[in-house]
Protein backbone atom coordinates (compact mmCIF):
# COMPACT_ATOMS: atom_id res chain seq x y z
CA UNK A 1 0.00 0.00 0.00
CA UNK A 2 2.71 2.28 0.96
CA UNK A 3 4.16 2.10 -2.53
CA UNK A 4 1.39 2.69 -4.31
CA UNK A 5 0.76 5.71 -2.36
CA UNK A 6 4.40 6.81 -2.85
CA UNK A 7 3.55 6.31 -6.78
CA UNK A 8 0.45 8.20 -6.81
CA UNK A 9 1.68 10.95 -4.65
CA UNK A 10 4.47 11.24 -7.47
CA UNK A 11 1.99 11.41 -10.10
CA UNK A 12 -0.28 13.82 -8.26
CA UNK A 13 3.01 15.84 -7.68
CA UNK A 14 4.12 15.59 -11.46
CA UNK A 15 0.47 16.61 -12.84
CA UNK A 16 0.97 19.87 -10.64
CA UNK A 17 3.88 20.57 -11.29
CA UNK A 18 2.65 19.90 -15.39
CA UNK A 19 -0.43 21.98 -14.84
CA UNK A 20 2.13 25.38 -13.33
CA UNK A 21 4.18 25.06 -15.82
CA UNK A 22 1.25 25.01 -18.24
CA UNK A 23 -0.32 28.11 -16.84
CA UNK A 24 3.43 29.80 -16.18
CA UNK A 25 3.58 30.00 -20.11
CA UNK A 26 0.14 31.84 -20.87
CA UNK A 27 0.49 35.32 -20.20
CA UNK A 28 -2.03 37.91 -19.19
CA UNK A 29 -2.01 40.46 -22.04
CA UNK A 30 -4.74 42.76 -21.32
CA UNK A 31 -7.95 43.11 -19.34
CA UNK A 32 -10.55 44.72 -17.89
CA UNK A 33 -12.37 43.46 -14.58
CA UNK A 34 -14.27 46.02 -14.01
CA UNK A 35 -12.90 48.19 -11.08
CA UNK A 36 -13.77 51.61 -11.35
CA UNK A 37 -17.56 53.12 -10.98
CA UNK A 38 -19.39 54.91 -13.31
CA UNK A 39 -18.03 55.38 -17.26
CA UNK A 40 -16.14 52.52 -19.04
CA UNK A 41 -12.15 53.03 -18.82
CA UNK A 42 -11.52 55.53 -21.86
CA UNK A 43 -8.22 54.17 -21.55
CA UNK A 44 -9.54 50.77 -22.86
CA UNK A 45 -13.02 51.41 -24.39
CA UNK A 46 -14.69 53.95 -26.72
CA UNK A 47 -17.63 54.20 -27.80
CA UNK A 48 -19.51 53.60 -31.70
CA UNK A 49 -22.53 56.11 -31.90
CA UNK A 50 -25.32 55.87 -33.98
CA UNK A 51 -28.98 54.46 -35.21
CA UNK A 52 -28.52 53.99 -39.11
CA UNK A 53 -29.13 50.12 -38.39
CA UNK A 54 -25.83 48.96 -38.19
CA UNK A 55 -25.88 47.01 -41.37
CA UNK A 56 -29.11 44.99 -39.80
CA UNK A 57 -31.71 47.10 -39.49
CA UNK A 58 -30.98 47.51 -35.99
CA UNK A 59 -33.50 50.12 -34.04
CA UNK A 60 -31.18 51.19 -31.20
CA UNK A 61 -29.51 54.70 -31.32
CA UNK A 62 -25.83 53.98 -29.89
CA UNK A 63 -25.10 56.28 -27.25
CA UNK A 64 -21.55 57.56 -26.20
CA UNK A 65 -20.67 58.42 -22.02
CA UNK A 66 -24.21 57.81 -20.91
CA UNK A 67 -24.87 56.15 -18.02
CA UNK A 68 -28.01 55.13 -18.65
CA UNK A 69 -26.85 52.88 -21.17
CA UNK A 70 -23.49 52.04 -20.11
CA UNK A 71 -21.61 52.06 -16.54
CA UNK A 72 -19.92 50.04 -14.34
CA UNK A 73 -21.07 49.20 -10.94
CA UNK A 74 -20.05 47.03 -8.07
CA UNK A 75 -17.45 45.36 -10.31
CA UNK A 76 -19.38 44.62 -13.22
CA UNK A 77 -19.69 46.15 -16.95
CA UNK A 78 -24.02 47.02 -17.55
CA UNK A 79 -24.82 47.49 -21.35
CA UNK A 80 -28.18 48.23 -20.90
CA UNK A 81 -31.20 49.20 -23.79
CA UNK A 82 -34.07 51.20 -23.09
CA UNK A 83 -37.27 52.28 -24.43
CA UNK A 84 -36.54 56.15 -25.40
CA UNK A 85 -39.36 57.90 -27.35
CA UNK A 86 -37.15 60.67 -28.30
CA UNK A 87 -35.58 58.56 -30.70
CA UNK A 88 -36.52 58.02 -34.42
CA UNK A 89 -36.40 54.21 -33.68
CA UNK A 90 -37.12 53.98 -29.97
CA UNK A 91 -34.57 52.39 -28.58
CA UNK A 92 -31.11 53.65 -26.77
CA UNK A 93 -28.59 50.99 -26.36
CA UNK A 94 -24.39 51.34 -26.15
CA UNK A 95 -21.79 49.52 -28.28
CA UNK A 96 -18.22 49.23 -26.73
CA UNK A 97 -14.96 49.02 -28.74
CA UNK A 98 -11.02 48.31 -27.77
CA UNK A 99 -10.57 49.42 -30.94
CA UNK A 100 -7.06 51.69 -31.35
CA UNK A 101 -7.19 50.53 -27.34
CA UNK A 102 -6.49 46.59 -27.99
CA UNK A 103 -5.97 44.57 -30.59
CA UNK A 104 -4.55 41.32 -31.11
CA UNK A 105 -3.31 38.85 -33.63
CA UNK A 106 -4.07 35.50 -31.96
CA UNK A 107 -4.52 34.55 -27.99
CA UNK A 108 -7.07 33.65 -26.02
CA UNK A 109 -10.05 35.11 -25.22
CA UNK A 110 -12.47 34.97 -22.13
CA UNK A 111 -15.25 37.42 -21.40
CA UNK A 112 -17.92 36.30 -18.44
CA UNK A 113 -21.23 37.72 -19.28
CA UNK A 114 -24.79 37.21 -17.78
CA UNK A 115 -27.16 37.92 -21.20
CA UNK A 116 -30.10 39.83 -21.67
CA UNK A 117 -33.47 37.93 -21.88
CA UNK A 118 -37.04 38.66 -24.30
CA UNK A 119 -38.07 38.85 -27.71
CA UNK A 120 -35.83 41.45 -29.75
CA UNK A 121 -32.23 41.26 -27.53
CA UNK A 122 -29.21 40.39 -30.06
CA UNK A 123 -26.10 40.62 -27.30
CA UNK A 124 -22.92 40.43 -29.06
CA UNK A 125 -19.04 39.60 -27.73
CA UNK A 126 -17.30 40.12 -31.31
CA UNK A 127 -14.04 40.87 -32.53
CA UNK A 128 -13.15 42.63 -36.41
CA UNK A 129 -9.99 43.50 -38.16
CA UNK A 130 -7.94 46.91 -36.88
CA UNK A 131 -7.72 47.61 -40.39
CA UNK A 132 -9.31 46.25 -43.51
CA UNK A 133 -6.41 44.84 -45.07
CA UNK A 134 -8.29 42.56 -47.80
CA UNK A 135 -11.56 45.04 -47.69
CA UNK A 136 -14.93 45.77 -46.35
CA UNK A 137 -16.75 42.99 -44.80
CA UNK A 138 -16.65 40.34 -44.65
CA UNK A 139 -13.62 40.09 -46.76
CA UNK A 140 -11.34 41.27 -43.86
CA UNK A 141 -13.14 38.51 -41.13
CA UNK A 142 -15.67 38.41 -38.07
CA UNK A 143 -15.10 36.84 -34.82
CA UNK A 144 -17.96 36.12 -33.18
CA UNK A 145 -17.51 34.50 -29.49
CA UNK A 146 -20.63 35.01 -28.80
CA UNK A 147 -24.58 35.89 -29.81
CA UNK A 148 -27.88 35.18 -28.87
CA UNK A 149 -31.21 36.38 -29.79
CA UNK A 150 -34.12 36.43 -27.34
CA UNK A 151 -37.18 35.20 -29.58
CA UNK A 152 -34.57 31.11 -29.30
CA UNK A 153 -33.65 31.34 -25.13
CA UNK A 154 -30.58 29.60 -24.24
CA UNK A 155 -29.37 28.91 -27.52
CA UNK A 156 -25.77 30.41 -28.29
CA UNK A 157 -23.80 30.91 -31.15
CA UNK A 158 -20.13 31.07 -32.06
CA UNK A 159 -19.20 31.94 -35.91
CA UNK A 160 -16.83 33.21 -38.18
CA UNK A 161 -17.50 35.10 -41.57
CA UNK A 162 -15.41 35.95 -43.88
CA UNK A 163 -15.77 36.56 -48.28
CA UNK A 164 -15.86 32.73 -48.68
CA UNK A 165 -18.16 32.03 -45.53
CA UNK A 166 -20.43 34.24 -44.40
CA UNK A 167 -24.33 34.43 -43.91
CA UNK A 168 -25.08 36.61 -46.56
CA UNK A 169 -24.75 33.80 -49.05
CA UNK A 170 -25.14 30.99 -46.57
CA UNK A 171 -21.80 29.50 -46.10
CA UNK A 172 -21.11 31.09 -42.50
CA UNK A 173 -19.17 28.74 -40.21
CA UNK A 174 -20.21 28.11 -36.43
CA UNK A 175 -22.03 26.07 -34.08
CA UNK A 176 -24.26 26.34 -31.09
CA UNK A 177 -24.27 25.58 -27.47
CA UNK A 178 -27.44 25.54 -25.09
CA UNK A 179 -27.27 27.47 -22.07
CA UNK A 180 -30.14 27.02 -20.17
CA UNK A 181 -29.41 29.49 -17.24
CA UNK A 182 -27.90 32.27 -19.84
CA UNK A 183 -29.82 35.17 -18.34
CA UNK A 184 -29.70 34.35 -14.41
CA UNK A 185 -26.28 33.18 -14.08
CA UNK A 186 -23.04 34.81 -15.49
CA UNK A 187 -20.91 32.06 -18.02
CA UNK A 188 -17.44 32.47 -19.66
CA UNK A 189 -17.72 32.82 -23.29
CA UNK A 190 -14.26 32.72 -25.11
CA UNK A 191 -12.08 31.74 -28.59
CA UNK A 192 -8.29 30.27 -28.27
CA UNK A 193 -7.35 31.95 -32.00
CA UNK A 194 -4.02 30.27 -33.25
CA UNK A 195 -2.70 30.62 -36.43
CA UNK A 196 -3.80 27.06 -37.87
CA UNK A 197 -7.43 26.87 -36.46
CA UNK A 198 -9.51 28.61 -33.84
CA UNK A 199 -11.38 26.85 -31.39
CA UNK A 200 -14.32 28.25 -29.29
CA UNK A 201 -15.57 27.50 -25.57
CA UNK A 202 -18.65 27.86 -22.82
CA UNK A 203 -17.70 27.45 -19.08
CA UNK A 204 -14.51 25.36 -20.74
CA UNK A 205 -16.48 23.03 -23.14
CA UNK A 206 -15.35 23.14 -26.78
CA UNK A 207 -18.15 23.48 -29.17
CA UNK A 208 -17.13 24.02 -32.12
CA UNK A 209 -13.40 24.83 -34.01
CA UNK A 210 -12.85 26.64 -37.59
CA UNK A 211 -9.66 25.36 -39.22
CA UNK A 212 -7.31 27.45 -41.39
CA UNK A 213 -7.76 25.71 -45.16
CA UNK A 214 -4.45 27.24 -46.08
CA UNK A 215 -6.13 28.85 -49.10
CA UNK A 216 -6.00 32.29 -48.99
CA UNK A 217 -7.64 35.03 -47.04
CA UNK A 218 -11.19 34.80 -48.94
CA UNK A 219 -11.53 31.42 -46.62
CA UNK A 220 -8.98 32.41 -43.60
CA UNK A 221 -8.49 36.33 -43.08
CA UNK A 222 -7.17 36.21 -39.63
CA UNK A 223 -3.35 36.72 -39.94
CA UNK A 224 -4.12 40.36 -38.71
CA UNK A 225 -5.40 41.95 -35.16
CA UNK A 226 -8.40 42.35 -34.27
CA UNK A 227 -10.05 44.36 -31.45
CA UNK A 228 -13.21 43.45 -29.39
CA UNK A 229 -16.61 44.55 -29.32
CA UNK A 230 -19.49 44.61 -26.50
CA UNK A 231 -22.94 45.38 -27.01
CA UNK A 232 -26.43 45.09 -26.82
CA UNK A 233 -27.94 45.54 -30.26
CA UNK A 234 -32.69 45.58 -30.09
CA UNK A 235 -34.71 44.19 -33.28
CA UNK A 236 -32.37 43.63 -36.37
CA UNK A 237 -32.65 41.32 -39.25
CA UNK A 238 -31.61 38.42 -37.15
CA UNK A 239 -32.88 39.76 -33.42
CA UNK A 240 -36.23 41.21 -34.35
CA UNK A 241 -36.81 38.27 -36.71
CA UNK A 242 -39.70 37.39 -34.69
CA UNK A 243 -40.43 41.21 -33.66
CA UNK A 244 -39.65 43.02 -30.61
CA UNK A 245 -41.73 42.45 -27.02
CA UNK A 246 -42.30 46.15 -26.16
CA UNK A 247 -42.93 44.85 -22.26
CA UNK A 248 -39.28 43.80 -21.52
CA UNK A 249 -37.38 46.91 -21.39
CA UNK A 250 -34.90 47.71 -20.32
CA UNK A 251 -32.50 44.89 -20.85
CA UNK A 252 -28.93 44.12 -19.82
CA UNK A 253 -26.03 42.72 -20.76
CA UNK A 254 -23.72 42.46 -17.42
CA UNK A 255 -19.74 41.73 -18.03
CA UNK A 256 -17.83 40.53 -15.14
CA UNK A 257 -14.27 40.68 -17.01
CA UNK A 258 -12.53 41.18 -20.60
CA UNK A 259 -9.48 38.74 -20.58
CA UNK A 260 -6.84 38.59 -23.06
CA UNK A 261 -4.05 35.92 -22.60
CA UNK A 262 -0.95 34.82 -24.82
CA UNK A 263 -2.28 31.49 -25.72
CA UNK A 264 -5.42 29.44 -23.12
CA UNK A 265 -4.71 29.50 -19.33
CA UNK A 266 -6.67 25.98 -19.30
Amino acid sequence: MKAISLTLIGLLFSFASFSQVSKQGSKLLWSDEFDQEGIPSDKKWSFEVGDHGWGNNELQMYTANKLTNARVQAGVLIVEAHVDSSQPKGYTSAKLVSKGKGSWQYGYFEIRAKLPQGRGTWPAIWMLPEVNNFGTWPKSGEIDIMEHVGYDPGKVHGTVHTEAFNHMIGTQKGAQLMVPDFASEFHTYAVDWKQGQMDFYIDGKLYFTFKNTGNDYKEWPFDQPFYLILNLAVGGNWGGKEGVDPSIWPQRMEVDYVRVYNSSPQ
